[in-house]
């Protein structure tokens, strides 16, 4: 015969996560349910599929909303040579006939949205101090098409290059 061998509580270690939580915590989730009814969980699950029902079709009605055949242009505005925005700017969205669909500030960022129905356009990028930047851009149905535009230093206006030019000429041919 082996002899009988004991042991303490101490000595055995758990096999489960499970079993290393404390009996009370059990008792009290089992005395937490036995306390509700099943007609009141049926209320609470019917309640939140009723939500998230309500949540889906406003979500759809939001995506009708917006028209088909728009999409969206996103332009960012920086200076060269750095990555400051250049906030101070005038950005103007014109059809190809040239014709002013809008005209925009950016913001503190740099950065202007504007929602524009699919087509091509075209986006100048001025600024008193810097050259002017002109792209063309083809907007498509539900798409957005972000622009980084860098504003190199020069004026943007063509008077204020043609006085310059002016100014620069007379004061070589007068030796200034």
């Amino acid at each position: 015969m082996s002899p009988i061998r004991s042991h303490s509580m101490a000595e055995e270690t758990p096999t489960s996560p499970l079993l290393s939580i404390p009996k009370t915590f059990w008792a009290r989730v089992s005395g937490l349910v036995r306390g509700v009814s099943f007609s009141r969980i049926q209320s609470v699950v019917a309640t939140l599929a009723g939500l998230a029902s309500i949540t889906g079709a406003a979500f759809s009605l939001v995506q009708f909303a917006r028209p088909g055949n728009t999409g969206e242009l996103v332009a960012i505005v920086l200076a060269a040579g750095s990555d400051r925005s250049v906030t101070d700017a005038t950005v103007e969205v014109l059809t190809s006939e040239n014709a002013l669909v809008a005209t925009l500030t950016p913001d503190s960022a740099g950065r202007v949205t504007q929602e524009l129905r699919e087509g091509v356009y075209v986006v100048r990028v001025s600024h008193p101090r810097y050259a002017a930047d002109v792209r063309r851009i083809q907007v498509q149905q539900r798409q957005t098409i972000e622009i980084r535009t860098t504003l190199r230093a020069g004026s943007s206006s063509s008077i204020e290059r043609a006085v310059s030019k002016r100014a620069l000429s007379i004061r070589r041919a007068l030796g200034f």
